[in-house]
């Protein structure tokens, strides 16, 4: 298999209040939002103007990464959706704050059963599926859990993906939630763009 030069074509961050598309800072938090993401996502769903009523009843690992696919695959960037679009996410604290929420929710004295509304969330994975079903992605996806994001394993993975046409175009990145405390980054791969998709670049990205 011989060696491709791929870049990064397009990016999100959702980190300290502050949502930035490429090179422009879009939303920022109020005063109210710095305390409270599900009230900064909110805001945007709303003046973007999303119809997805679902993203109301996921968690909020998932809503990050909802919000930020969907500010990176628009029209105004290169990142458009299509079918075989693979998804490779990592984090730290997999799916540990909806973990939290499902087990109080079982010690509860008066709960007989826990809510299945929460259990479905209990795999960090879900939010690709959130994702995938949102865009109807079809290609290859996968989460990884490490204390940091190792940006050498995803650049190899997804180098590895396009080279073998398991995929024609990438979404990778780092989503976290856990008790308030968040980051969100994710970035396209593709064969073509002006960033060439290496370890010094994607570290440039966080």
């Amino acid at each position: 298999m011989r060696k491709q030069t791929f870049y990064i074509a397009d990016y999100c961050t959702i980190k300290a209040g502050e949502v930035r598309v490429n090179d422009s800072s879009v939303f920022t938090a109020n005063a109210e939002e710095t305390k409270d993401l599900a009230l900064f996502l909110k805001r945007i769903y709303k003046e973007k103007q999303l119809e997805y009523p679902k993203f109301f009843k996921m968690d909020m690992l998932s809503k990050l990464a909802f919000i930020g696919a969907e500010l990176l695959l628009t029209p105004t960037t290169s990142a458009q959706p299509i079918r075989d679009t693979a998804l490779f996410l990592s984090n730290s604290t997999s799916s540990l704050d909806t973990d939290l929420k499902h087990s109080a929710s079982i010690a509860e004295a008066d709960a007989c059963y826990p809510s299945p509304a929460v259990f479905v969330y209990t795999l960090a994975n879900i939010c690709l599926a959130e994702i995938s079903i949102r865009h109807r992605l079809q290609g290859e996806n996968a989460f990884f859990v490490s204390p940091a994001y190792d940006a050498a394993l995803m650049l190899n993975y997804t180098n590895y993906a396009l080279m073998s046409n398991r995929a024609s175009k990438v979404i990778c990145g780092w989503v976290d939630y856990l008790e308030g405390e968040y980051q969100l980054v994710l970035y396209s791969v593709e064969n073509r763009g002006q960033v060439p998709h290496t370890i010094e670049s994607i570290k440039h990205l966080f």
